[in-house]
């Protein structure tokens, strides 16, 4: 009955409208009212861009189908980070005996590190340990172009947590701000208008106004991966009082995390998890949930049931450098392409015996062609011989090549970037032969420094490889006909009974 009404009116209203019209009655004189009034409606309702309606996702509800529960349990290799947030969200779980001691309750937690290190999941697990109420936003969500639209959705989103919290009857919120480094960048590098302080001075006022004495207790939590943008005001004490490092897991970090992603996928019996946590160093937490799911998106073209040891080491090179590419190499470039990454093996093997865990001239991505090194194990300090020994590596393509054709070609220009940034890490480390310099080296004397070494190291490799032709061309023509080969049959081709 309300539908038919509304469409009997509308249509009376639109015949009036033709009848005035047609009786040359005129309407200009409400142009600017309606578009004023219509402008009005638009802005207050969110619609036209200006000041867009702020949502924010809610995590700690009772309706646990809205979004799943994440506990610190599904969060692996980050012992210490967790057991530090947990001291930090005792005053929300014991807010009682920290009244009793006298203990100001900390107001925000900062979580710096590398991306998908887990520190968004750490967060929605916060909330449920503490069972409270949780509001997500992106510092890009505060920042606008219009004077006061930041700094009111501060304030709102302070606001809208206590509510939430007392219309559920919780007397704890979390408020998670991620990307927090675009909202709390240090203050006066804008200086095309002040929206961006005036937001970030709405923060710390919102922050500064947290009491203990209110009923209920408040936790920002901020994430970022440039923790180095942000301004000292938010990170003094009484604002972030906690800053939790979430890094790159160690081995046994990331063996924790492989193990829990691999819950529910089938593994063929014999996988050996430890030794995918061995060659994945550097690998964060989403690289590693990425791996296994490659993996098993692998079995699955393959028509398997079960996830094999040879799908997970497929994986981490699709990780590491992407999916196959179909460019079709003409016959000499394929055969440079492999000459080039025997050398790198070779004296990969030279250095470091049982480094090679794979060696391709299958490209990926941008490279035409690889090999896979085996760390032995996470490192953090290098020695003046280690970061020799890996200069060498990177130039060992470029001059095998000279040595088979007489000259290179421009796919060592990755391997001589790796070389150079290798070869400057020895100078501003004091291992080079200038000794221990200042940060502000002169650009001439630096440049004939890594010259320098690099060219020492280059005629190092060339004694060596010049030595190895035989094993050169037989290792080649191997890897030619066969397209990848095993860390295994390398050091199987090496051992066997040569003539150089």
């Amino acid at each position: 009955m309300d539908k038919w009404l509304k469409e009997v009116g509308l249509g009376v209203a639109l015949a009036l409208v033709v009848l005035a019209f047609r009786s040359g009655f005129d309407f200009s004189i409400f142009l600017l009212p309606i578009s004023l009034i219509a402008l009005g409606i638009l802005v207050i309702s969110g619609r036209t861009g200006m000041t867009p309606r702020f949502s924010l996702n809610t995590l700690g509800s009772n309706d646990d189908s809205k979004i799943p529960a994440v506990t610190f349990a599904d969060i692996g290799g980050q012992e210490m980070a967790k057991r530090e947030f947990l001291e930090a969200l005792s005053f929300l779980t014991e807010s009682s005996r920290t009244r009793a001691l006298g203990i100001r309750p900390l107001k925000g937690v900062l979580l710096t590190g590398p991306p998908g290190t887990g520190k968004t999941l750490m967060a929605k697990a916060a909330a449920n340990y503490t069972g409270s109420v949780f509001l997500a936003a992106s510092g890009s969500q505060f920042v606008q172009m219009y004077a006061g639209v930041g700094a009111s959705r501060v304030r709102q989103i302070f606001k809208q947590a206590r509510n939430m919290a007392e219309r559920e009857g919780k007397s704890s919120a979390i408020i998670f701000i991620d990307e927090i480094d675009v909202l709390g960048a240090k203050r006066g590098k804008n200086v095309s208008h002040m929206e961006y302080d005036q937001t970030l001075n709405e923060l710390l006022t919102q922050i500064d106004g947290i009491r203990s004495e209110h009923p209920v207790q408040l936790l920002v939590v901020g994430a970022t991966n440039r923790s180095d943008l942000l301004d000292p005001a938010l990170l003094r004490p009484g604002r972030f009082d906690r800053i939790v490092k979430v890094d790159l897991p160690d081995k046994a970090g990331r063996l924790h995390i492989l193990k829990i992603h691999a819950v529910n996928k089938p593994l063929e019996p014999g996988v050996k998890l430890e030794d995918i946590a061995q060659e994945t160093a550097g690998f964060s937490g989403a690289h590693l949930e990425s791996l296994l799911n490659e993996a098993a998106i692998g079995a699955l073209r393959q028509g398997r049931d079960c996830i094999s040891q040879q799908d997970l080491s497929e994986a981490i090179e699709k990780v590491m450098l992407g999916e196959k590419s179909h460019r079709s190499l003409q016959k000499e470039e394929r055969e440079r392409v492999a000459f080039h990454e025997v050398g790198h093996a070779l004296l990969s093997e030279h250095v470091r015996p049982g480094s090679v865990a794979s060696i391709t001239i299958a490209s990926r991505s941008q490279a035409l062609g690889y090999i896979r090194q085996n760390p032995k194990g996470d490192q953090y300090l290098y020695t003046r011989d280690q970061l020799v020994e890996a200069i060498q590596i990177c130039v060992a393509g470029a001059v095998s090549e000279e040595l088979i054709y007489g000259q290179r070609s421009t796919g060592a220009v990755g391997d001589i970037e790796q070389a150079t940034e290798l070869a400057k890490r020895m100078v501003f480390a004091g291992l080079s032969p200038l000794g221990i310099v200042s940060t502000d080296l002169s650009g001439d004397i630096l440049h004939k420094t890594i010259a320098q070494i690099i060219r020492e190291q280059e005629e190092s490799v060339r004694s060596h490889l010049q030595e190895k032709l035989g094993l050169i061309r037989r290792v080649t023509a191997r890897l030619l006909e066969e397209e990848s080969l095993t860390g295994e049959v390398l050091r199987a081709l090496m051992g066997a009974k040569q003539v150089s």
